[in-house]
């Protein structure tokens, strides 16, 4: 199942790929994911291009910026963005402006990408590897669709009363619900059609929005099944049933709690990738963090960015392409080939090794 679906854009000659490698164990990932990227390029005279550019903690080292200026230009000039992770404790103590996490904040405003697509897919080969009995999660396989330039992160915030006092605003407008939904009804209609709104209606005003904006649309897509339910009640319902579940569409805070919860039923966050989409441009990355510990040691997963690259290509209508890639994932994890978190007290292999015999197999 293709989980961008209707979100192809048409391929055409001279597709730009900026990589964009950041903090930790992100350049690690990055490599091997940009080096199946190329391959797969090569194999098919795609004529791809790719350029690097730092973000992060490692720009702020070089520039004083987490997203330097250069950096966001060529993020605008390209036509779509691979991106490792960004932050670490190194960084923990400098003022908001200037921490790598706004780099990410950045980028989803200064882009619009406003949609943020987190398939949770279990490998059949992985069922015993996640949290959760195998009768609850054999053949999971849902989309969490989480708006991504609103809300409590994007909202004013600050501090009063000498700083004994802070605030968060959370925001939403009736139009920034619509382009969410729209993607989750269309969506939906390309796999179970069933679509479901979280919130928390009962306590916050912006979700009661939410509730009556999706409502509103229901008539213009009488094939969707679409539920409603409270944020709490869907984060116990993916630990007890996530089956039941096929398209969410949610808000950004929710959505950053409830995507982490359903990578972890999912059996590792190294295996989950993600997109995040506008209008014009798209970010693709895996949902883990940049994991300093890791750093430069070989142990790290590459499997969900090397996914995200495979959304890459669904993204330019490259079905066969991304389709290549999850096929040798899979047989990478049929035959063992796995780092560390999915070694499951096995043989666990190295971040190169595992990224070489991709590379080598696809």
């Amino acid at each position: 199942m293709t989980p961008l679906g209707f979100l192809m854009r048409e391929m055409k000659d001279n597709k730009k790929i900026l990589v964009l490698p950041g903090d930790g164990i992100g350049p690690e990932v990055c490599k091997e994911a940009t080096t199946v990227l190329k391959l797969v390029n090569e194999m098919h005279s795609l004529n791809l291009s790719f350029s690097e550019a730092l973000v992060g903690g490692s720009a702020y080292e070089v520039t004083g910026e987490p997203l330097p200026q250069d950096t966001l230009k060529a993020a605008h000039e390209s036509d779509a963005i691979l991106l490792g992770a960004v932050g670490g404790p190194k960084w923990d103590e400098l003022d908001y402006q200037y921490r790598p996490e706004r780099a990410l904040l950045g980028l989803r405003s200064e882009l619009d990408l406003f949609a943020n697509f987190r398939p949770a897919i279990l490998s059949k080969y992985l069922t015993s590897s996640s949290s959760l009995k195998a009768n609850k999660v054999e053949n999971l396989d849902l989309l969490i669709i989480r708006e991504l330039t609103g809300g409590i992160y994007f909202g004013e915030k600050g501090r009063r009363d000498g700083g004994e006092t802070a605030f968060d605003n959370c925001v939403y407008t009736r139009a920034e619900v619509q382009r969410i939904a729209i993607k989750g009804f269309e969506l939906a209609m390309t796999r179970g059609k069933k679509l479901c709104c979280v919130d928390k209606a009962n306590v916050l005003e912006t979700s009661r929005l939410w509730r009556e904006t999706v409502q509103a649309m229901e008539k213009d897509y009488p094939e969707v099944e679409v539920s409603y339910e409270f944020v709490d009640a869907v984060a116990m319902r993916l630990v007890q049933w996530p089956n039941s579940y096929d398209v969410l569409i949610t808000e950004n805070l929710f959505g950053d709690i409830l995507t982490d919860e359903a990578s972890v039923i999912s059996g590792s966050m190294g295996l989950m990738p993600s997109a995040s989409v506008g209008t014009e441009n798209a970010l693709f990355e895996p949902i883990h963090g940049s994991y300093p510990q890791a750093t430069d040691l070989n142990i790290a997963n590459p499997m969900a960015t090397i996914l995200s690259a495979a959304m890459l290509f669904e993204h330019f209508g490259l079905q066969a392409e991304g389709k290549a890639i999850r096929d040798v994932v899979n047989s990478a994890l049929e035959k063992g080939m796995v780092t560390e978190d999915l070694a499951d007290g096995g043989k666990a292999y190295g971040t190169k090794e595992v990224g070489d015999w991709l590379a080598e197999n696809i």
